[in-house]
């Protein structure tokens, strides 16, 4: 309500009623005074309204909360206490932050937001796991971790009662608390309890739950689930206890909605063939399934979750055969509930014969279908005489069917759960438990029956139980700060339990008309009506019903419908149908009946049905049947329900309350009358009114202090903060009653708060206003300053200026005067004398074109007058053409005109007689004529005839001659036609010319005129190229420079991809080294378990059993097996420590296969070995043979060795010789680019290389000297025998000389190692890694370059050699065998002899050994010559001579290497005593590579004695325990680091090694490396917690890693050493495959170190880096509620960042003293980095008051203390810094504005490090401290989702804190020498001598 103060307060803001909204917020617009009926608000939307006031109670509305308070984790914490502002509170973080876990007090607030959020997974499990409940946001993860800390704490069980309605998700919460007690506490044994305790949801959820209108999975009974925790809190097992099934769903659902899972299920998998019996089919064909109408729920798959059900029963121990019954019964309930049943008459019914379902369903149960028919149509009633059965009618037989069907399923039910229980029980011994209660909320439909009266029962119980709670921790928590107490009135149940349970209550009413024989659910209403109508205030009968009842529960009214009340009360079903199930052959079945005798216990569930009678005579049996029998439904919830009130009671009861936002399942979708509605059902808004009735704000005084600081003036303020507090309390609420002062807290009353938050508010606003008015008062006048100064100053320059400018003008005006009359001059005279020449061009030019138009005039009359005189003639010859045929044509008409004329007379005078006449007369002469003419005719004819004969002949010739001129002319007469054609054509031709003549001249014209046009256009055009060339030139320019921008932007962005491709790669590489040490410390936890349990059962067991023993992990690492790990190759090998690892599995290949050719070789050594020793045996025999040919014998042996050994040496000089090249080839190619990829495989490539053929080289010489001792043995054998066998020797040789083998297969090996094959060029690098990549290697072409085909191919054919020599001697000799049996035990003798020399010489010094071998070998060949030369003086004094000068010739050497010696030695000692005296003078040596300037260590002065040492120290065999006891098992790090040499101990384990290796002890070698690793381990398990320890022994395992590098003889590590040191390399023994064992263990002691310092600063981390306020005065102290929170104050005790900082000093100072590389110290202090990081940003993401701006500023800062540390210790480039960058841009999103789309651009490349869920999260946290800072709004939250959309990452919110980066170990050799290094006394190790 509104108070005092804010009466009269103007804009002061409230909350009013509001029919949708429930409450809406509104502002006063007029101050209020006392008296007025109404108040002027105006709503969020901009209206205006009239609020009338409550006239009786003249109420004033709510006050709303301050903004700053709005949306806190704790209801309590708010200033005003109300429904409105609860209502408000729960809206903002569940829609606008997304949160939807709020605290209410003591009570849990769970909004179900229908929808699957990240907040549930491992990673928040752990960041939950030990924080306190009120440091960390509300979540069901803090509640369960509140309950288990005080199950641990206060040694008391514990409850956490999850309520709400149906569909609040109240399985889901109690689900994730049980998650949680499995993850964190583990279980006891190996039996996983914890996986089965969680596997029981599954389970429970397929036959306890069902889709119902309002919750997809609702629970459709209650549990109760006991987690039992063993006196370590680990689980050990669980009970589950269940309440009130709904039997009834079995047989009916409502409208959308389905009955259990499990039917679905069943269906779902009716295709499997297991099921194929049980005949079911889909859901929608049975009854009990199809009711609802809605089979499928969206999303869910029933036939997986079938699986996920199965699954649950095998691991709870359910095996096939009785899941397999389950699925029987559940699949004969379906059958069953389809089973039709018919009207016989209206009395009885009957059930058709051969009914389907009833069939099968007999089937399956096992029993008659006779007798299952006739019992479901027919009861039995037994009366006190006689007993005869009753056919009953159709709709009591359906009833009869379907109380059947839900007795067995509730059967079934118990059954099942009475399984899991036992399969959660444990035989260990529970030491406490923590329960949790999934039970129904309170519910009110709009027909309630028994099952909601039960329910609403319940909660009535439950409620009464948190009450007294809520008010007992109220009136502890008075009382422990001993403030007055006044009795808090709160509302008391008690009268509705009494109305439902007392004597004579709903209950006891509804029992005795149960036992009525004529009850009736309207005699039992009446009953009620008549006892508790008008009796009872909380009883009401509805007006218009009198089958009703209404209860004023504590939440809402409630109308039960009376109908079947006492039919589920009395939970009838016909026994004789119980019967014939008990005779079912079905085992299972039968067991699911066996207990119908024994009733149900009240502590376990209530029984699924009772027989009301029983037809068993016997009597006790049926007497305690009866009676339990006689127990309804109601009873025995009453009883199970008393029985958990119990329960809770003994424990610390924890609440969840869930809430529904709506009904249609929209996500985070909030309906306030919904909300507000479950608030005051499930008691939320009674703990807010138990609260606000006494004093809700609770304040430690340093909080108060801390906050309100700025309330107080500096008088104020005393050393005693509690008498402050007093103080300004005192005068700031006048209202004594307003508060009170605790021991410890202050309390407050409602609404204090807020006011003291408006007070502090407006000083902090005036504090403000005035340093606003202060800063821009001094701002504007630094302005006004600046101004005035920069105006001074321009002026001034102004000034000058134009002063200046002026000058410059006049000189200017002057100088521009002069050149302007000189420059008109010349102008005037340019100009002149410009006219003056033009004049006279003009002059000249005009003349000539005078005399040049009169010449051409005259020249135009002249030939006019020719063209005049052409014209006239020509006209006048036309003239005369055109008259001359005019004249002619007209003489032609004449001429014709007079012809006509003539013609028409003579017409007419031949038509006239005279005209005939004198025709006649004519005729007649003429006749006369004709005949003399005939005559003359004849004559001549005859004449002609005579001539014609004569003509004939010559006309023939002549006709001839025509013919051909004929012909002639023919042709003639062709070609002229041809001729006049060609004319014809020609002039055609000629036309058509001349035609196109004209036309050309048309087109030239047309051309030139075109032409002309062109030229034009074309100089246009020039002029226009010219210019666009101009341009283009320019965007040429541009271009190139655009080219060169695009080729630096293209070489950058290479450049940048390259860094991203290697940045991958190593990203590659370091996750490959991390799944790798991840394996390595799953190993070593597997082992240390091992090792847990071998104690175990040693303590358990005292005799041995027998067994298998586990090795220790070292037993085998001297074979191959161990070389199986991808970091072989890694970095630790080089170096340089960024190697690409993937190339090591194929180096590993290689060595594995050199390894195995090794091995091979070897084998072959010892086979031609064996194979010699058996021939020798066979040879000593055969020695009789002659001196002559023996000697030839011998010559052809000498030969042929001295043949070989120089082909071998110059062989292996060459092929040394291209070894060495192929080396420095690829060096040199490698060289500039060493820090490109794939360089340091090359590198590791090499030094396998070099490795494999120095073995091999070993190997090669360990054969030639094997069989040069056999070569001397033999001609031992054959001097001191009567030389039998020479003749067989010369035999051999000769044929072999004949036949050129000796010779062939030298000339063979020659060729072959010098083919082009070996003595081609090296290879080049990329040949030889697609060589090494290629999946099928050639061994031949992996090797062809190196030596070690070279030597295998050499060692081959030496044994081809031998190996014919063997078989011919085993030919020739077998039969001389067992004559030379008896000589044999004389050479053993000879050779024992030899091998005692030989162990003498090497027992020997160098110098020693090699006159003694000298000597031997002179003595011995003296002795075979003189027996050899005994018949032959000669050839002896030859030899001797010979001899004796190879002897002098030896002794001058060996005089001239003394002498040599001897300077040498001399030279040593000179420069010993040089050193000794630099050391004197102060010179330090042996620094340790971790030591700082800061943190020096003392120099220590190693004295050089004048004996040379060898760097080795000698031991027994039985010391080494006492070696590894002294040195590592008993060493204390602490006084090895501070008083002797960093890595001492590794450095005398090495030098014990060194000898080991000196005397070629493989035994010793490996045992030592065995004693020391698993001595190491055992101390690092004894005191592995210890960081000292921890620190001391991984330097030590480094350096003894790297001295077994440094000095392997490897040349790539060879390279740093000094000659000495080279000197010292180990000569026996390859131990690279120690090295990966030791390289392993130092990566577990890594692992360690980093969890010991984990452990060690898990607990400063979030106090130092977040709750410690390192700026004082930055953040204040929000209000908090009931749940407390760590204070940001620094208390004694409390951690800072200054301890984090001592401790990580702490940390540094100890490994560098202990002498820890310098690269090792980078990585541990990125790793811590990593952590302080990582922890800090979790613990951010999930706490809601630390997301603010101070809080970012606080966290920036400390970081920067952090960076600060980095750089005082030189350790800037170890990539730490890196690690804490999402942290920083955490900080920097807390600080940086969030309002506009520019800041959402800023902040999304800005935060690069964080995922859009980090960032999110961070936004929705964000929690304004003052009222200056705003929120977040909702808005630009979904714009930053929205731009990240597109992002690919990884949802997981939180870093894995557990994360370890890889370690690698870079070679860091020592220049120590080792002979120098003295042993202390203090170590105890006084039976190591030095060599």
């Amino acid at each position: 309500m509104l108070t005092g103060e804010s009466v009269s307060l103007q804009y002061a803001r409230v909350w009013i009623p509001d029919a949708d909204e429930v409450w809406k917020s509104a502002e006063l617009l007029k101050d209020y005074k006392q008296g007025d009926a109404s108040l002027q608000l105006r709503l969020e939307d901009g209206t205006d309204v009239e609020h009338k006031l409550d006239p009786k109670t003249k109420n004033l509305p709510h006050l709303r909360n301050p903004d700053i308070l709005v949306g806190e984790n704790d209801l309590t914490a708010l200033s005003y206490l109300h429904e409105p502002a609860v209502l408000h509170n729960l809206k903002v973080r569940f829609i606008d932050s997304k949160l939807i876990y709020t605290y209410c007090g003591i009570v849990l607030v769970a909004i179900n937001p229908y929808e699957t959020l990240p907040i549930y997974g491992t990673d928040i499990i752990n960041a939950y796991s030990g924080q306190n409940m009120g440091d960390m946001d509300p979540h069901i993860f803090a509640v369960a971790e509140e309950a288990y800390k005080q199950m641990a704490r206060d040694e008391r069980n514990q409850s956490i009662i999850v309520s709400g309605e149906s569909g609040a998700g109240k399985t889901v919460s109690a689900k994730y608390a049980m998650r949680y007690f499995a993850t964190v506490s583990g279980s006891a044994s190996e039996a996983n309890v914890e996986e089965k305790v969680l596997a029981s949801n599954p389970i429970m959820e397929a036959i306890g739950n069902a889709k119902t209108t309002r919750n997809d999975n609702s629970s459709r009974f209650g549990k109760y689930i006991e987690i039992g925790f063993d006196r370590r809190y680990r689980i050990i097992g669980a009970n589950m206890r269940t309440y009130l099934l709904e039997k009834s769903r079995v047989v009916f659902q409502a409208d959308e909605e389905r009955n259990y899972h499990i039917f679905y299920q069943l269906c779902a998998s009716a295709h499997l063939p297991e099921f194929k019996a049980l005949k079911l089919g889909a859901a929608n064909t049975f009854n009990c399934t199809k009711q609802g109408r809605s089979p499928v729920i969206d999303g869910v798959d029933d036939a997986k979750e079938m699986a996920t059900t199965r699954h649950a029963f095998s691991l709870l121990g359910i095996n096939e055969s009785y899941q397999m019954g389950i699925f029987q019964v559940l699949g004969a309930i379906l059958h069953l509930c389809n089973v039709d049943i018919k009207d016989r008459d209206s009395d009885s019914s009957v059930i058709p014969p051969n009914n389907g379902h009833l069939t099968i369903f007999c089937e399956l149960m096992g029993v008659t279908y006779q007798d299952m028919s006739h019992w479901l149509c027919h009861k039995k009633l037994k009366t006190a005489s006689e007993t005869y059965i009753k056919p009953i009618p159709k709709l009591q037989a359906i009833n009869a069917r379907d109380a059947l069907a839900k007795h067995i399923y509730a059967k079934l039910f118990n059954w099942i759960v009475d399984h899991v229980n036992q399969a959660l029980h444990s035989t260990v011994k529970q030491h406490s438990f923590i329960g949790v209660l999934d039970i129904y909320g309170f519910e009110t439909f709009e027909i309630n029956s028994f099952e909601q009266f039960c329910i609403n029962y319940a909660n009535e119980k439950l409620q009464q139980q948190f009450n007294m709670h809520v008010f007992k921790l109220e009136q502890e928590e008075y009382m422990k700060e001993q403030i007055p107490w006044t009795l808090i009135d709160f509302y008391d149940n008690q009268p509705c339990i009494n109305l439902i349970e007392a004597k004579m209550g709903v209950l006891d009413l509804l029992d005795e008309e149960c036992r009525m024989p004529k009850g009736s659910d309207d005699t039992w209403a009446q009953k009620l009506y008549n006892t508790h109508l008008n009796k009872c205030a909380l009883f009401q009968k509805p007006r218009l019903s009198n089958k009703a009842f209404i209860i004023q529960h504590f939440a809402d009214k409630v109308e039960y419908q009376c109908d079947g009340f006492l039919e589920k009360n009395k939970d009838t079903v016909n026994e004789e149908q119980i019967n014939v199930l008990k005779t079912s052959k079905f085992e299972l079945l039968v067991e699911l009946f066996q207990d119908e005798e024994k009733g149900t216990s009240p502590t376990g569930p209530p029984p699924g049905g009772r027989t009301r009678l029983s037809i068993k005579p016997d009597k006790t049996r049926a007497g305690q049947a009866s009676k339990e029998h006689k127990k309804t439904v109601g009873l025995q919830f009453r009883n199970s329900l008393q029985l958990l009130m119990e329960t809770l009671n003994a424990t610390t009861p924890h609440y969840v309350r869930c809430i529904k936002p709506n009904d249609h399942k929209y996500p985070f979708t909030f309906d306030p009358r919904r909300a507000v509605q479950q608030l005051r059902a499930c008691g939320v808004l009674e703990t807010i009114r138990i609260s606000a009735a006494g004093f809700p704000s609770r304040w430690t005084y340093q909080e108060f202090f801390s906050r309100y600081r700025v309330l107080m003036k500096q008088k104020d303020v005393l050393s005693d903060k509690k008498l402050t507090c007093r103080n300004v309390l005192e005068k700031l609420i006048k209202d004594q009653d307003k508060y009170q002062f605790g021991k410890t807290k202050i309390f407050f009353r409602a609404g204090q708060v807020a006011y003291l938050e408006k007070l502090r508010a407006d000083k902090l606003r005036a504090a403000c206003i005035r340093i606003q008015k202060t800063i821009r008062c001094w701002l504007v006048r630094k302005k006004y300053l600046r101004m005035k100064s920069a105006a001074i100053t321009i002026q001034r320059y102004v000034r000058g200026h134009q002063a200046r400018c002026l000058a410059k003008f006049m000189r200017r005006t002057r100088a521009a005067i002069i050149i302007q009359k000189y420059q008109r001059m010349y102008v005037e005279r340019k100009r002149y004398k410009r006219l003056q020449a033009a004049a006279l061009i003009i002059q000249c030019i005009l003349r000539a074109y005078t005399a040049k138009q009169k010449y051409q005039g005259m020249l135009r009359e002249h030939k006019a007058i020719i063209i005049q005189k052409m014209v006239r003639g020509w006209l006048a010859r036309q003239w005369y053409k055109r008259s001359l045929e005019a004249i002619v044509y007209l003489q032609c008409c004449i001429r014709r005109m007079k012809a006509r004329r003539e013609l028409k007379k003579l017409k007419i005078e031949a038509r006239s007689v005279e005209h005939y006449k004198k025709l006649n007369i004519g005729m007649e002469n003429k006749i006369m004529q004709l005949q003399r003419k005939v005559d003359e005719q004849h004559r001549e004819n005859k004449n002609m005839h005579e001539r014609l004969s004569s003509l004939e002949n010559s006309c023939a010739v002549e006709t001839e001659k025509l013919r051909n001129e004929v012909a002639r002319l023919r042709g003639t007469e062709e070609e002229a036609r041809n001729n006049a054609n060609r004319i014809n054509t020609l002039q055609e031709e000629l036309a058509r010319l001349t035609k196109e003549l004209q036309e050309t001249k048309v087109e030239k014209k047309t051309i030139e005129d075109w032409a002309e046009k062109y030229r034009d256009e074309m100089e246009q055009m020039v002029s226009d190229l010219k210019e666009k060339n101009t341009l283009l030139k320019s965007e040429k320019d541009d271009l190139n420079r655009m080219i060169q921008e695009q080729a630096k932007e293209m070489k950058e962005k290479m450049e940048r991809v390259l860094l991203e491709e290697t940045k991958q790669l190593e990203t590659d590489l370091n996750e490959e080294r991390s799944r790798y040490q991840n394996l390595l410390s799953e190993h070593l936890r597997l082992e240390e378990r091992y090792d847990d349990l071998k104690e175990e059962m040693t303590l358990t067991v005292n005799v041995p059993k027998p067994g298998h023993k586990r090795t220790d992990s070292t037993h085998s690492s001297n074979e191959s097996e161990y070389t199986y790990n991808s970091e072989f190759a890694e970095s630790e090998e080089s170096s340089r420590g960024g190697e690409d690892v993937t190339k090591a599995p194929l180096d590993m290949s290689l060595f594995l296969k050199l390894q195995k050719r090794v091995t091979e070789l070897e084998q072959e050594k010892q086979a031609l070995q064996s194979e010699l020793d058996r021939k020798e045996d066979q040879a000593q025999k055969t020695r009789a043979r002659e001196e002559d040919d023996h000697k030839r014998a011998r010559g052809a042996e000498l030969e042929y060795e001295s043949l070989k050994r120089q082909e071998l040496e110059s062989e292996n000089k060459k092929l040394k010789h291209n070894l060495n090249e192929m080396r420095r080839s690829i060096s040199e190619k490698g060289g500039p680019g060493s820090a490109a990829p794939g360089s340091p495989a090359y590198k590791v490539l090499l030094d396998q290389l070099n490795s494999s053929n120095e073995e091999l080289e070993v190997r090669k010489e360990e054969v030639l000297i094997l069989r040069s001792q056999l070569v001397s043995q033999k001609e031992a054998m054959q001097h001191k025998e009567t030389m039998t066998e020479a003749m067989s020797y010369m035999e051999d040789v000769q044929k072999m000389k004949d036949a050129g083998e000796i010779t062939q297969a030298y000339i063979g090996l020659k060729e072959t190692n010098r083919s082009p094959k070996f003595l081609r060029r090296p290879l080049e690098v990329n040949d030889l890694v697609t060589r090494l990549r290629s999946p099928t290697q050639d061994y031949h072409a992996l090797n062809e370059d190196g030596e070690l085909w070279l030597v295998y191919e050499g060692l081959k054919e030496t044994n081809r050699l031998l190996e014919s020599q063997l078989q011919t001697q085993r030919k020739a000799h077998d039969n001389e065998v067992e004559s030379l049996r008896g000589e044999l035990q004389s050479v053993k003798e000879e050779n024992n002899r030899q091998q005692q020399l030989l162990a003498q010489n090497l027992q020997l010094p160098p110098e020693a050994r090699i006159e003694a071998s000298l000597q031997h070998e002179i003595t011995r060949l003296t002795n075979e010559n003189l027996e050899l030369y005994a018949g032959d003086l000669k050839n002896y004094r030859q030899y001797r001579m010979s001899l004796f000068q190879r002897i002098i010739d030896l002794m001058e050497q060996l005089e001239k290497q003394d002498k040599t010696v001897r300077k040498l030695k001399k030279q040593l000692k000179v420069f010993a005593k040089k050193i000794g005296e630099l050391e004197v003078g102060g010179q330090t040596e042996n620094v340790s590579p971790g030591q700082t300037i800061d943190e020096p260590i003392r120099p220590v002065n190693i004295p050089r004695k004048e004996k040379d040492f060898q760097g080795m120290l000698e031991y027994k065999k039985d010391d080494e325990p006492k070696l590894v006891k002294n040195l590592i098992l008993e060493l204390k790090p602490r006084g090895v680091a501070v008083n002797l040499i960093p890595g001492l101990p590794a450095y005398i384990l090495f030098m014990c090694l060194r000898h080991a290796d000196y005397v070629n002890d493989d035994q010793k070698v490996r045992t030592l490396l065995t004693s020391t690793i698993n001595g190491i381990k055992k101390i690092l398990k004894k005191r592995g917690d210890d960081f000292e320890t921890v620190s001391f022994w991984l330097s030590n395992t480094c350096r003894f890693l790297h001295c077994l590098k440094q000095y392997s003889g490897e040349e790539s590590f060879m390279k740093h050493n000094t000659t000495r040191q080279n000197d010292h390399c180990l000569t026996n023994f390859d131990l690279a495959e120690y090295r990966q064992v030791l390289s392993d263990l130092a990566i577990q002691i890594y692992q360690q170190l980093i969890k010991c310092m984990e452990n060690i600063l898990q607990s400063m981390i979030v106090p130092g880096m977040l709750e410690h306020e390192t700026i004082q005065g930055v953040s204040g102290v929000k209000p908090t509620g009931l749940r407390k929170r760590t204070s940001s104050i620094a208390d004694e005790g409390t951690y800072t960042l200054d301890s984090i900082l001592r401790q990580l000093s702490s940390f540094h100072s100890t490994m560098c003293q202990h002498g820890t590389d310098p690269e090792l110290i980078k990585q541990v202090v990125k790793q811590m980095f990593y952590i302080i990081g990582a922890v800090t940003l979790n613990n951010l993401l999930l706490r809601k008051d630390m997301c603010s701006w101070s809080k970012g500023m606080q966290i920036r800062y400390n970081v920067s203390q952090l960076e600060e540390w980095l750089r005082d210790k030189n350790l800037m480039n170890s990539g730490a810094k890196e690690t804490l960058e999402p942290l920083i841009q955490a900080a920097q999103l807390l600080q940086v504005k969030k309002k506009t789309d520019e800041d959402a651009e800023a902040i999304c490349s800005m935060c690069n490090a964080l995922t859009t869920a980090q960032i999110v999260k961070v936004l929705n946290l964000y929690t304004p401290v003052n009222e200056f800072e705003e929120r977040v709004t909702v808005l630009f939250i979904r714009t930053i989702q929205t731009r990240l959309r597109d992002r690919k990452e990884s949802p997981q919110l939180l870093m894995d804190t557990k994360n370890i980066y890889p370690v690698t170990f870079p070679f860091n050799p020592s220049s120590l020498a080792l002979e120098t290094i003295q042993i202390p006394s203090s170590l105890n190790l006084g039976f190591l001598t030095r060599v």
